[in-house]
């Protein structure tokens, strides 16, 4: 199956090294990863939104792995990377950031009420094992480094590098073929993560939302990443100086560039992250998606979807 098809697959990217890769890669609907060594262990990055796409996903599992999945990364809290945790085996380790763990037991399953789904018997389940900066798992015949990159998506962003494989699992540090989102994290943050990823070289780079990356689309898609935060930077400057609100800033600047990419209601999230990191403007609500979703939708012109 390839992107276009619209159904969820397992693409490999490198020998034993998957992406499970979910279309269309809206709110809620996010690429989950697998990777395999010699000994038949499994370790797998994030899980996902809903009940029927877990089971989706620990199926593709069971059929490239000889046991259960020994280890799952979070690479970072959002409810579309960790809702899935609860449906994983009590064997399985799973591993992030000591902010991801805080994050999932503090949002529970308000998520679910924010954009309406056929969610199932989620139960949440956060990270056993926590860490701060960087750890290594060693497989049966090659690293897996994991490597605190945030805040930039989030406040707990974690990177999962292949360095022998040069594959990069990117979480929500990258996506592809719709609007990033910073709000929770930074702008500035963001744009580091980009280029410290750019420094690692990846041959293959699976963003948390769009298709596998490889060659020359990697670059590609990074140098996007870097161009977009330079576009939100520049309306912030700009808007600010003119006495504009975030909200009053996106809606002028909807048909931009960006403007037929979907997802375009984050404009809005980002401009309040870069007014606060670029001029002294105090937000009027805590940065958030929950507390800023009506403007989202005001900009987005009626209630967001989710086809989780």
């Amino acid at each position: 199956m390839t992107w276009e098809d619209g159904d969820s697959y397992l693409d490999e990217m490198a020998p034993g090294v998957y992406a499970f890769v979910q279309p269309a890669g809206g709110w809620m609907v996010n690429n989950c990863g697998v990777i395999t060594d010699a000994a038949g262990d499994a370790v797998i990055v994030d899980t996902t939104s809903t009940e029927k796409r877990n089971r989706a996903f620990l199926a593709e599992v069971a059929g490239v792995s000889a046991r259960d999945p020994k280890i799952a990364v979070n690479t970072h809290s959002h409810p579309d990377h960790t809702y899935g945790n609860g449906f994983l085996p009590e064997t399985t380790t799973i591993i992030g950031h000591h902010l991801c763990r805080e994050g999932v037991l503090r949002a529970g399953l308000a998520a679910t009420k924010e954009l309406p789904a056929d969610y199932g018997d989620l139960v949440v389940r956060p990270p056993d094992v926590t860490f701060d900066e960087r750890m290594t798992l060693h497989l049966a015949d090659f690293p897996v480094e994991l490597e605190v990159m945030g805040p930039a998506h989030s406040t707990n962003d974690v990177g999962v590098w292949l360095p022998e494989q040069k594959v990069m699992f990117a979480g929500d540090l990258a996506f592809s073929g719709g609007h990033p989102i910073f709000l929770e994290g930074s702008m500035n943050g963001f744009r580091k993560a980009v280029q410290r990823m750019r420094a690692l070289e990846p041959e293959v780079l699976l963003p948390g939302h769009g298709p596998v990356c490889r060659g020359a689309e990697v670059e590609k898609v990074l140098d996007e990443l870097e161009e977009y935060v330079g576009w939100i930077e520049s309306i912030a400057t700009s808007s600010y100086a003119e006495g504009l609100t975030p909200l009053e800033a996106a809606m002028k600047h909807r048909d931009g560039p960006y403007g037929d990419l979907p997802e375009g209601e984050r404009v809005v999230c980002n401009l309040h992250r870069a007014y606060v990191e670029l001029t002294d403007y105090e937000p009027t609500v805590r940065l958030a998606i929950p507390t800023l979703w009506p403007e989202m939708v005001a900009l987005n012109g009626g209630p967001i979807v989710s086809h989780a």
